[in-house]
């Protein structure tokens, strides 16, 4: 049975979904595993799309903001499906529209953000669009990208939501705790992203629907 793909970075952003008619996929920042998943269930696939959190590039955008690609960059330049595209903002109308930068870097830092932003004329970065957007393409099939932001272009991320990611796409406690015990003075900033990722995990709840 044909089913949509849908490529995210963590197991949270993938539990938002009603897995009923689609196979998510986790990409939990291992590029080869999850290009080799993605390329086993192509076959049956109806397309691919990359749902869930991204770094903002661009100021305007707010967390909780929705971003619908027009295309990739980066990694790899890929368009997206110009008819899933207007689908999708249709279904959200209130997203801003255009490139999503991705080569699997996690980008922390402000002045990275803005030079990523400036240079590639991206709205948004994420860590999996690049290998959904390949892997589609090797395959004829449509891609697409619906993003929620997740920090601002004007906030660094600290050291410990950097290591905070398994390859299998759950939370790694451990590493975040020694990072934080080891760089104490990162704590109101790991508290302040924290609180940013809960208020867009709420709007990402709300956008899955």
């Amino acid at each position: 049975m044909s089913r949509l793909m849908v490529v995210t970075g963590t197991l949270r952003e993938a539990g938002v979904l009603g897995h009923a008619e689609m196979t998510v996929i986790p990409g939990g920042g291992d590029a080869e595993s999850l290009r080799a998943r993605l390329r086993a269930s192509a076959p049956e696939a109806t397309g691919i799309l990359s749902f869930g959190f991204a770094g903002a590039l661009a100021d305007g955008l707010g967390i909780g903001d929705w971003v619908v690609g027009t295309r990739v960059t980066g990694g790899t330049e890929a368009e997206c499906d110009p008819r899933w595209r207007a689908a999708l903002l249709a279904r959200l109308p209130k997203a801003q529209s255009g490139p999503i930068f991705a080569d699997g870097r996690l980008i922390t830092d402000v002045a990275a953000k803005r030079e990523a932003g400036a240079r590639h004329g991206a709205l948004g970065v994420d860590m999996e669009s690049h290998i959904g957007a390949a892997v589609a393409a090797e395959h004829g099939l449509p891609f697409g990208i619906a993003r929620c932001i997740s920090d601002e272009v004007s906030r660094a991320l600290p050291p410990a939501i950097a290591v905070a990611m398994r390859p299998d796409g759950s939370v790694n406690g451990r590493a975040m705790a020694l990072s934080l015990a080891t760089r104490p003075g990162q704590f109101a900033d790991f508290g302040r992203a924290i609180r940013g990722f809960l208020r867009a995990m709420a709007c990402l709840r709300e956008g899955a629907q």
